[in-house]
């Protein structure tokens, strides 16, 4: 699998995780509407959710990681 559809998926997969748990316990802690719900759940999924992108070194591919809750970058091998 090519480094960028890596990225891609492993970006998708951080952002369902984290729109599931927040979009969820709205649902069962507020009595707010669905659609405003999904808005809040995407934004907030959004913002937490860790960034993959493919990073070129030379002729080199890498595959880096930045998160809010972690300091500088991190390198996924």
């Amino acid at each position: 699998m090519k480094l960028k559809n890596k990225a891609l998926l492993y970006n998708f997969i951080g952002f369902l995780i984290f729109f599931l748990i927040i979009r969820f316990s709205l649902h069962a802690f507020t009595s707010i509407n669905y659609i405003v719900i999904a808005l809040v759940a995407g934004f907030g999924a959004i913002f937490l959710a860790p960034k993959f992108a493919v990073v070129y070194h030379g002729k080199k591919e890498k595959l880096m990681m930045k998160w809010i809750f972690m300091k500088g970058v991190k390198e996924i091998e």
